[in-house]
């Protein structure tokens, strides 16, 4: 990873210093913060789960990265009284790997499985009866001599997280009976985790303080304690320690986050769709050359808040700029590009 991607603060890729941190992190559905339709739902699975002493059925959770899939998936194994393995898609390089994982599970067990969407199509096909009939098919031997063996499993739940639920092939998905997309977070129910991290880490605050840090953390968990140990840094050299709005303004300023949670990357982006294509649509690809950025960051991290701000738009010929970007970047609309943006709209509409 580039070092200028290393020093970014509103990068959501999880990071050493996020599992430093670990005590942060909420341990039961009722101290978990937001995504109340999910927990209520979930609530009721356990519940029905723990009352007819069966494991919980398998769980998919997708959405922008940072919003809490993996303390939502230790949740459900501290809910259900069962112990969690945690891996990931890149980690289980060959279906011996996913076969050795499987045999050591315990009856009830969880299996957390991040960025699923990255298993390989071998390993998959070693999935597809655990989950579904909870058996692990081998072959012994090879030729005509080999044969098939099928071993039975203590019956378990799988929980996949992934960013992007539309790369998980269809068998995949449909084996999962359970599925939620975790949404963007509000102001308020960030100022609710910087409340409770502040508690933690013994971080003396204001309200007005605490607010400017929830509303420019990109409506994400992850990013709004980064900067609230930014922020904390911040105050305790150049203040007395307390995180007032003052403080919490300087600081992230200097760390070069605006009003809205635009980081430099953010910023370049819209400024190179603005200026350097004045404002015609864009391909991924063209864009990220363009920047320098990884196209997968692009669409992963930096793509999902600026659309949610409405500040870019996909259409059929590459994304483009709406009048709300022009206006915070502070630069003129061409005509061509409002007649589009008009046009795009109008045909949302």
């Amino acid at each position: 990873m580039p070092r200028e991607e290393e020093e970014r603060l509103v990068m959501s890729s999880f990071r050493e210093e996020d599992e430093q941190e670990s005590s942060l992190r909420p341990h039961t559905l009722t101290e978990y913060v937001g995504q109340e339709a999910v927990k209520e739902s979930l609530n009721i699975y356990i519940q029905a789960a723990r009352q007819r002493r069966e494991p919980l059925d398998h769980i998919l959770l997708y959405g922008p990265p940072g919003l809490g899939k993996t303390t939502l998936a230790g949740i459900v194994a501290a809910e259900m009284g069962q112990n969690i393995r945690v891996t990931s898609g890149p980690a289980i390089e060959r279906a011996g790997d996913l076969a050795s994982m499987l045999t050591n599970l315990s009856s009830g067990d969880v299996l957390f499985i991040d960025e699923i969407h990255r298993l390989s199509h071998a390993v998959e096909e070693v999935l597809y009866p655990a989950m579904e009939d909870f058996a692990l098919d081998i072959m012994i031997g090879k030729g005509p001599s080999a044969r098939s063996l099928r071993l039975d499993l203590p019956k378990f739940t799988l929980i996949g997280a992934t960013t992007r639920a539309g790369s998980l092939s269809a068998p995949l998905r449909d084996r999962f009976g359970i599925l939620y997309r975790l949404q963007m977070y509000s102001t308020e129910e960030l100022m609710k985790i910087v409340y409770h991290s502040a508690g933690v880490l013994n971080i003396r605050y204001d309200d007005e303080g605490v607010r400017e840090i929830a509303r420019r953390s990109r409506g994400t968990p992850r990013i709004v304690n980064r900067l609230l140990k930014r922020v904390r840094d911040y105050a305790q050299v150049r203040g007395d320690g307390v995180i007032t709005l003052q403080m919490a303004r300087e600081a992230l300023n200097l760390l070069d986050v605006d009003d809205l949670g635009l980081d430099r990357v953010d910023r370049s982006i819209l400024n190179a769709m603005m200026t350097k294509f004045e404002g015609r649509p864009v391909g991924l690809d063209t864009l990220a050359a363009t920047t320098g950025e990884d196209a997968v960051t692009i669409e992963d991290v930096v793509e999902p808040y600026l659309m949610q701000l409405g500040f870019i738009m996909r259409t059929p010929r590459g994304r483009i700029c709406t009048q709300a970007a022009y206006k915070h970047m502070k630069i003129a609309m061409p005509k061509e590009a409002a007649a589009r943006s008009e046009g795009q709209l109008s045909m949302l509409e």
